[in-house]
């Protein structure tokens, strides 16, 4: 940002700032800001209140009464959103009774697009302060599990009900056409894409007579009511629909297919993007992807490779990362770090966690960049995010300071001094010590 642009926000945020400042008003003074979108800014002053980015300069003047935090030598980067992970949806993997996350598969639907991650989300899993300690503040918690896994929903990750995480209850619609999803919808690629195609198609037709539905008097559609409406609204581009694609036919496969639907398309997984990089680019469509995926796990992703991130970035593609599930969310920041080391611009990377998301599922005009106006969703770094000796000093979501502990640092705690814990078998004698 040029000195004249900072003085210009500066100036905006004026009227404001010559009122006293409230009691819920924060300025992080002296780091170095990564805004997310835009220049870095040396000796950088974030004025946050309410819950909002109320200023950003550089060197610019603490509001009066305001709570100043010294940021000298600290580097503050919006924070991070994690996406495709069904996080506060699973707890413990193989105890069924703490997962959410799809339907029990043996008699599942394959299609469940009125799945609804918010009727099972949970605030309170002991996963989130795990993510929030490595610098993620929200999440587009995902639905996992058949053809058309269900509707995804963006939270942030502080508050201990739905009412108080809730941002949108319905960011995107999520179909899997990997080898789980071809599967699930048949066990080939063309009964997979023929199921989605008449799932479509029905969805369609219900939108344009749902009265006459109602009186029964359309042919016998293929899905449920809920999830022909809950798909209608994905044509009408309420909210993209996310395919899970892998192999570079296949995506273009998937590219062909939201042309003929008319559907706002993104791209998940993509191991292979890099080698149809130009048509993806073409299309305008976005790509969550993951940049350690370099091995062959599966048939479809033999050409996996690690500048996955950065082939599709050079092609003008615009991506968004992320990691394998809700309990490696911690290393969100590592997977950019290391797609840094494969050639990715660090302003890509930084976009790629925050900007692309918000972008993505339709609240950039919320979130995703330091700005003012935004949601203060910010973390204070000791250094550089994307290196591993780094660690986040403070977190912020919606303005206020979030504690940084988790189960493991309360575990640590409570028994790193093992004389004071009882051990062995109570009314025996301990073993003299030496």
């Amino acid at each position: 940002m040029t000195w004249s642009v900072a003085l210009a926000v500066t100036m905006a945020a004026a009227p404001a700032l010559a009122q006293p400042a409230a009691a819920s008003t924060t300025a992080l003074v002296g780091g170095t800001l990564m805004p997310g979108d835009g220049p870095t800014i040396e000796n950088a002053t974030v004025v946050i209140r309410d819950g909002r980015v109320l200023s950003v300069s550089a060197g610019g003047a603490v509001p009066a009464g305001a709570e100043e935090i010294d940021c000298r030598g600290a580097v503050i980067t919006p924070g991070f959103v994690g996406t495709q992970v069904p996080m506060g949806l699973v707890e413990i993997e193989l105890e069924p009774s703490t997962v959410d996350q799809a339907p029990e598969e043996e008699d599942a639907d394959p299609i469940r697009a009125s799945f609804s991650v918010v009727d099972g989300y949970n605030p309170m899993s002991t996963l989130i302060p795990i993510a929030r300690r490595w610098g993620v503040t929200s999440v587009v918690s995902t639905p996992m599990g058949g053809l058309v896994s269900g509707t995804s929903g963006w939270m942030d990750l502080r508050g201990q009900n739905l009412d108080q995480v809730l941002v949108e209850a319905r960011a995107g619609l999520h179909v899997d056409l990997g080898d789980a999803g071809v599967d699930a919808g048949g066990g080939a690629r063309s009964s997979a894409l023929g199921l989605l195609r008449e799932a479509f198609d029905d969805a369609r037709l219900y939108r344009q007579r749902r009265a006459q539905f109602d009186r029964r008097g359309l042919r016998e559609m293929s899905i449920s009511r809920l999830d022909l409406e809950r798909m209608g609204e994905a044509i009408a581009g309420d909210f993209p629909v996310v395919v899970r694609v892998s192999r570079a036919n296949d995506i273009l496969r998937v590219l062909a297919f939201a042309r003929e639907q008319g559907v706002r398309l993104v791209l998940a997984g993509a191991e292979e993007g890099w080698m149809v990089a130009a048509q993806i680019a073409a299309a305008d469509v976005p790509v969550i992807l993951q940049p350690m995926t370099n091995l062959p796990a599966q048939f479809s992703q033999l050409h996996a490779r690690y500048d996955n991130a950065t082939l599709l970035h050079a092609a003008g593609v615009r991506i968004v990362i992320t990691t394998d599930g809700a309990h490696g969310l911690r290393n969100l920041r590592q997977e950019a770090g290391n797609a840094i080391a494969s050639g990715l611009p660090v302003d890509a990377a930084l976009r790629a966690l925050t900007v692309e998301p918000a972008r993505v599922f339709g609240v950039e005009d919320r979130y995703g960049a330091v700005a003012p106006g935004r949601v203060a969703n910010l973390v204070v770094w000791t250094g550089d995010p994307f290196e591993v000796t780094t660690w986040a000093r403070q977190v912020f979501i919606r303005g206020e300071r979030v504690p940084l502990t988790t189960r493991q640092s309360l575990l640590f705690e409570r028994y790193r001094d093992l004389e004071s814990v009882p051990r062995g078998i109570r009314g025996l004698p301990r073993a003299p010590s030496d």
